[in-house]
């Protein structure tokens, strides 16, 4: 009698665990640059705008200036540690230094690289979206409870970013064609996130553009955590991070097997 062979799920445990054990002990050797990067960066944001415009600007939406842009500027973190991260990363390990070719030569498939992948920047990005806000902190931010939840917060938009990234990499042949991701789509979508003014100063027209911005809706996640939330809103807003994540996490698995496989 044949005995049946064990047929491996999906998303196997062990594939991820090597998967993200050899980030973490890659990002060994280079951690000092990229947490300076991802986060002086949205800290010179923070202070430039909160101190400078603080001084012209009293109030805003009810929050002091420095408040306001100090919880908004978690959405930054999250682009410069999350999308940025992921396309510049996956485009050198598959195309220059041909590490996924390694890895999937391994028992592990394109579904588990690119999950494991992403995660690991979540996680990345989860703790690199406290940083602005403590300093915010340093500098009048009243602390609460609900700042707890801002690293949950950065690290589920963190996903959603990191799988945007890696669908982008997948997507160019080059890569001096992310000029045209990051000026054409990405940096509009940072300046109209909510996080240095309102959107509801703009027309109308920018602000239903505005809604479909995955970073404004981190924003306001990242506010109502830390200033109050607001129910059924927040909810939205978290129904839109999620779906944002799983849209471009099976676009990224997609389109990287291309890259890999066919």
């Amino acid at each position: 009698m044949a005995t049946s062979r064990r047929r491996l799920g999906r998303l196997e445990r062990a594939a991820l665990q090597g998967v993200m054990v050899r980030e973490v002990v890659n990002f060994s050797s280079f951690w000092r640059s990229s947490t300076f990067s991802s986060t002086v960066d949205p800290t010179i944001y923070l202070l430039a705008f909160g101190l400078g415009f603080g001084s012209l600007v009293t109030r805003v939406a009810g929050h002091t200036y420095i408040e306001f842009v100090g919880t908004g500027i978690v959405a930054t973190t999250v682009l410069f540690s999350g999308a940025f991260t992921a396309m510049y990363s996956t485009f050198i390990k598959y195309k220059f230094q041909h590490t996924y070719d390694a890895i999937i030569a391994a028992p592990v498939d394109t579904e588990e690289l690119v999950t494991g992948e992403a995660l690991w920047v979540a996680v990345r990005t989860g703790v690199y979206g406290c940083v602005p806000m403590l300093v915010a902190v340093a500098f009048g931010l009243a602390p609460s409870w609900g700042m707890l939840l801002v690293p949950l917060i950065a690290a589920l938009a963190g996903f959603g970013w990191a799988a945007f990234g890696i669908f982008v990499a997948a997507r160019v042949s080059k890569i001096e064609s992310f000029s045209y991701w990051q000026s054409g789509l990405l940096t509009p979508m940072f300046l109209v996130a909510g996080t240095f003014f309102p959107l509801t100063a703009l027309p109308h027209w920018a602000q239903v553009v505005g809604n479909f911005n995955p970073l404004f809706h981190c924003v306001q996640l990242v506010r109502h955590a830390v200033f109050g939330t607001e129910g059924i809103a927040d909810l939205g807003h978290l129904a839109f991070l999620i779906g944002f994540a799983l849209a471009f996490w099976r676009l990224a698995i997609r389109h990287m097997e291309r890259k890999l496989i066919l």
